[in-house]
Formats: C-alpha cells, structure tokens, sequence
C-alpha cells in the first residue's frame, strides 16, 4: 500500500500540520463551576459519510507514532515514522526509508524553519527527550541532544515555537506531571536544554499538541474532554473547554488522539469511530459535524495535512498505520500583530516574599561613581529591596508593605543634602522617605509621614525649578495628593498643595520636572497629562486610551529624556509589552515591545509588569545610554520569587529605531 495512493496530488509540495503539544493547569475552585458547564456545541450533530480508511504496510515496523512531514529542501519526503524496533523513519510516498536514526523512539513531534529540521522524540531506551536538528541545505545531523532524565514516564512530547523563534518542548506524563523545557532557538536544538517551568496537568491526560499560529495547547484529559489554553509560558494557565464529553458537551465516548490543521483542531475518539472537529469563533469554539471512520480500535496518533478545502489523516490505531482522504473546508485566523522582542539584559535576585511581591523599582545614579548606582525596588509584602548594577541585593529593609517607590535628588535634611527614596506604605497609608548617601549608594531609613488616603497605592516625586521635592501618592479611589515634602531640623513635614482625580483605580504615575507636567494612569482607560501649577489650572488631557496598543491594565510608567527627544514609556500589563511614546503633544506612539527571553545568559522573559523606570543618565558600559528596569511578574528558568529584568537602552531605541 503507497501514502500516494490515498495523498492528494495537491499535497505533494504542502505541509499544513502544525504538531505540537499542549499544557495544563489544576483548576483552581472558582474556575471549575464555569468551566464544566455545556459547551455550545449541539449533541445530535449530523455526521458525514462513512470515511473508508486504508492500511498502510509499514515493513515491520512497531509503530509508536507517524506523521506527515513536507520538506520543500527534500521533495521525495512524505512522513515521519517512529518505532521501538527499526528507530526514527523519513519516509517517501512508497514507504520506501530515506533515512534512518537508530534508536527506540515513541512519540515524537516537529517543527520546520527556513533551514533546519527539529525533531523531539522520546527515546524510550534511555527514558529521555532526545532532539535532533538537520540541516535542510546538506541534510546533515547535528549531534543530538537531550533534556536530563526526569522522575516521570513522558507519555507524550510535543514543540511549541513563538515568535522570538524558540522552539519548546512540553512534557506530559503519569498522573498529571508535566514539564516545559527550552530546547532550540531557530530549530537548533540547544546543547544543554533549559527547564522552563513544572506544570500540572489533568490526571488523566495523554496527548498534547499546540497551534504555534494561535500560541494555544490541546490537551485530551481521558472521558472529560479536550483543553485549550494559552502556549506561552509567560502567559496566565486558564483554561477553556473545546469539547466536553456528554452531557456537558458532545463527545460521545472518550478524546485520544489530537491534530492541528489550519487553526482547526481535530480529535479521534478513543471508544467510537468518529472525528471530532472545532473551530474557534468569537472566542468560544464551535463544532463541526464529526466525520466516521470505518474501521478505527483505540486510535493513538492523528495527523492532518491538505489545503484550505481538502484533507488526508494519517491515524496510527493500535499499531497500524492507515489513511484516508476527505474534503473539509478549514480557513485560518488573522495572525497577531508581531510586537518586537528584546533580550533582557540582566537579572535581579528574588525579593524575600513568596507569591506576587515584586511591584516597582526607581533607578538612582551615582554621579561620582556610577558603577555604583542603585535600582530600589519593592517588596510590596515586607519591604525594600536595594540592588546593584548586576542584579545583586546589596540591602533589603523590612519596614512593612511598600507598594510604589520613586527618586529625587539634593533633599536638604537639616544641614545635610541627600538623595531622597519615597514609597506608599501600604501597612499605615503613609508616605515612607529613604536617604541615599550620594556618593556611596547606603539607603537608610527616614521616617514616615501620613497622609488622608484611605487606601495608598501608586506614587511619584516632582522637583521643580525652585529645588522643593514633592511626593504625589495616589488612591485606589482615584483621588492624588500633592505633598510639599521638607524636613527643616531633620523634622519631616508633608503639607498638602493640591488633590485632583479620575474616575476610576490609578497607579503608575511620572513626573516631567522640566515642564511640570504629571502623566498618570487610570488602569483600565487611559493615560492622562496634567500640568502640576496650580496657578494655571489647565484641564487634564488624554495621552492615550486603553485600545489596539494600549492594554489594560495600564501600570508603571517612565520618562526617558534623550538628546533631541523625551519619551514616555508604559507597561501594557494586558499583552505584556511596553509602549513608547513621545513625551509631548501629539504624544505620538513610536513602537511596543516585550522583554524576551536570553538564552546565553538563562534569563526567562518578563510578563505581568506592574512597575518600571528608565533613565537616560550614562551608567557606563552596556548601560552608557541608560538604562530600563522592569518587575517581572512570573519568574522561570527556574520559578522562584518575582525579580526585576535590565534592558539597555541602546537596545531600545535600535529595535523602535528612536532618535
């Protein structure tokens, strides 16, 4: 039997599956009553014709697992084979072997680039991942590599590749444990993969795939149904239901194996001969008829290629390999705006608190050392944290709950002159004021002062013409507070200048000391300006709302005072990125970008920012330019406490092409 007996012509050159694998989360209680009820998808679907499958002789092999495989660099290939007796299989459209990796291999999955070939396979021998990379232009192997034994049986491997091009594998094994590793950078596989992160996945699962186009994992969880959710290991673990078994949705028997076509999803049924398949809509996903198989027992693999209108599967059941062809008319969604990636630069040490702590960070520069300069950031569950340059704690101050902290320079403390630290403390709605030796770094504590908030959240500072430093905190009710901040005698004092206010939660806040001007964000509708004098009174005016570059919630903000340009930069927490914008009217948006990930140096990429500064003073070295410093709201590689990520700024203004 020949796959090109049961392969559309059409398909000859095509390859649209998109194998992968899929990640799961234990569902936390407040998710379970609204994930189990009834998908909209009707039981009593009609069904299409009977599909008659054909087998397909594979030589002997013990099959663990087949797919399609289309190489443009190597026409004559048509599939992909694994077995535990005659190793990993490249086979043409007759079966016949055109190359062969000895081993004993089960599942397996793969992803093609522009000039290499990626496979990860479990080797079932040595009880590990093993990835191989080839060459497509010499068809040459590199050595292989493999992720370290774990202490689980690996059911199933699957890849997921995003768009900064790194390719990861997702682990599923026994009783729910599961596993994310970074295991290649443009299909390369890497020499030492990296453990991402553990995950925990239904009990019962098996199987799991991604879409790379839609960054989504499948996975089957045995007699409930099929998941989705999201692929990026940044991103939140909340899952939707594509298919629930019957009565809640319209499976009839139990999902096994599962495929990507397109960005249609297709699962066999493991106890009736039938091919689930969905499609996403509006969010939510809708069936189509499910087509019947003649002959399928305890299905275990499925892969789909073809066109937008015709298809051929390729299904491994019960060690036999079969085909079909089949019209079904799939399309794909419109991609994602693809938002430039940075490398972060350097990592922080973990704040102290467990959970989510780490919320924001002010820069302070050592102008007669500034090697020696200082990031201060907050541990919003116990304190102060003071870092150095290279990511080392080099203080941490247990004085309560600081949310906010900002900087100002030349604060007269009786007859001395230092740089002055203010936070919102939480614990008492108060004010918390820092020193800073200015020529050796050392944060000392000041005092605290109150204020009328009911409940302190954000806060920024303000110098003006005159050298007078204000502390400006804000409410969760929306309501801020300018505070004249002296301390004549070493005697704090903060007396109240003027309070304005939006509708709704604010939090990031900066100063422009140069014009006077406060931008300041309401979380979830935009970010405004307004002019500090309150002689002028000017209204407040938008900068921009909440829309297709601005995702709420709207956090920490800076400015960046360049040469010829000021720019303001905001954390877009909703789609993890941060977006730059002139600081001055018309306030015209140059570009976003993420925090990736740096291979090289083991730094996992940043998501959930709440707070940031920049700063456009010379640091030296990478940091000539200056300097961003962001929270990372989930730390991997490896998962410990939130830290804060470095990026230089000569990175970001040769990736937003800034003046």
């Amino acid at each position: 039997m020949k796959f090109s007996s049961f392969k559309l012509s059409a398909l000859s050159s095509c390859l649209l599956l998109l194998s992968a694998c899929s990640q799961h989360s234990v569902l936390q209680p407040t998710q379970s009553s609204q994930l189990l009820r009834p998908v909209e998808i009707p039981i009593d679907q009609p069904m299409a014709a009977k599909l008659q499958l054909r087998e397909v002789d594979m030589n002997g092999a013990k099959t663990e697992d087949v797919q399609w495989l289309s190489l443009s660099a190597w026409p004559e290939v048509a599939a992909l084979l694994s077995s535990k007796n005659k190793g990993l299989q490249i086979l043409d459209d007759q079966q016949n072997v055109l190359h062969q990796i000895q081993g004993q291999f089960g599942r397996f999955d793969y992803r093609i680039g522009s000039e290499r070939l990626l496979i990860a396979a479990s080797n079932v021998q040595q009880q590990q991942i093993q990835l191989m990379s080839m060459n497509l232009k010499n068809k040459a192997w590199d050595k292989p590599s493999f992720t370290p034994k774990r202490s689980f049986k690996s059911e199933d491997v699957c890849l997921y590749t995003d768009a900064q091009g790194l390719s990861f594998a997702f682990l599923v094994g026994e009783e729910g444990l599961g596993e994310q590793w970074l295991v290649a950078q443009q299909e390369k596989a890497l020499v030492q993969p990296q453990l991402v992160r553990r995950l925990s996945f239904p009990p019962a699962s098996s199987v799991c795939k991604v879409n790379d186009s839609t960054a989504e994992l499948f996975i089957n969880e045995e007699s409930v149904g099929v998941w989705a959710y999201p692929a990026h290991p940044e991103a939140d673990m909340v899952r939707q239901a594509v298919d629930l078994v019957q009565p809640f949705g319209s499976m009839q028997g139990s999902p096994s194996a599962i495929a990507i076509v397109d960005d249609h999803v297709a699962v066999l049924d493991a106890e009736k001969p039938l091919l689930y398949r969905y499609q996403k809509q509006d969010k939510q996903w809708k069936a189509q008829p499910p087509l019947q198989l003649d002959t399928v027992k305890e299905p275990e693999t499925l892969s789909v290629q073809g066109n937008l209108t015709d298809k051929s599967l390729l299904i491994l059941d019960d060690k036999t390999v079969k085909v079909t062809d089949v019209e079904w008319e799939t399309q794909t969604q419109a991609k994602a705006q693809n938002i430039i990636t940075i490398p972060a630069e350097l990592q922080t040490e973990g704040v102290p608190s467990t959970g989510d702590a780490a919320d924001d960070p002010a820069i302070w520069h050592n102008a007669t050392q500034p090697s020696q300069s200082r990031i201060l950031a907050t541990d919003k569950q116990g304190g102060l944290q003071v870092n150095d340059l290279q990511g080392k704690t080099v203080q941490y101050l247990p004085v309560g709950r600081l949310n906010n902290v900002d900087v100002r320079y030349g604060f007269k403390w009786g007859n001395q002159t230092v740089d002055l630290a203010v936070a919102s403390n939480r614990d008492h709605n108060s004010l918390h004021l820092f020193a800073i030796q200015p020529k050796t770094g050392k944060v000392s504590v000041l005092g605290e002062l109150a204020t009328t908030l009911d409940d302190i959240y954000g806060i920024c500072m303000y110098r003006d013409a005159q050298g007078e430093i204000y502390a400006i905190p804000n409410d969760k009710n929306g309501t801020f507070v300018q505070y004249h901040i002296t301390a004549a005698q070493q005697k704090l004092r903060a007396e109240e200048v003027q309070r304005f206010s939006v509708q709704t939660q604010p939090e990031g806040c900066v100063v422009d000391d140069a014009t006077g001007r406060i931008f300041l964000g309401e979380e979830d509708v935009a970010v405004w300006v307004k002019d500090l004098n309150p002689k002028t009174q000017l209204p407040m005016q938008q900068v921009i709302g909440v829309g297709e570059v601005m995702h709420d919630d709207i956090e920490g903000m800076g400015l960046y005072h360049g040469k010829k340009q000021s720019y303001l930069v905001v954390s877009s927490q909703g789609n993890d990125s941060f977006v730059v914008l002139d600081a001055a009217a018309p306030y015209t948006v140059r570009g976003a970008f993420r925090v990736g990930i740096n291979i090289d140096k083991g730094i996992d990429a940043v998501s959930e920012t709440d707070g940031l500064d920049v700063s456009s003073l010379n640091f030296g070295g990478k940091w000539k330019q200056g300097m961003l410093v962001v929270q990372d709201g989930r730390k991997r590689m490896p998962e410990t406490n939130q830290n804060f990520k470095y990026v230089p700024w000569e990175k970001i203004a040769q990736a937003l092409h800034l003046d």
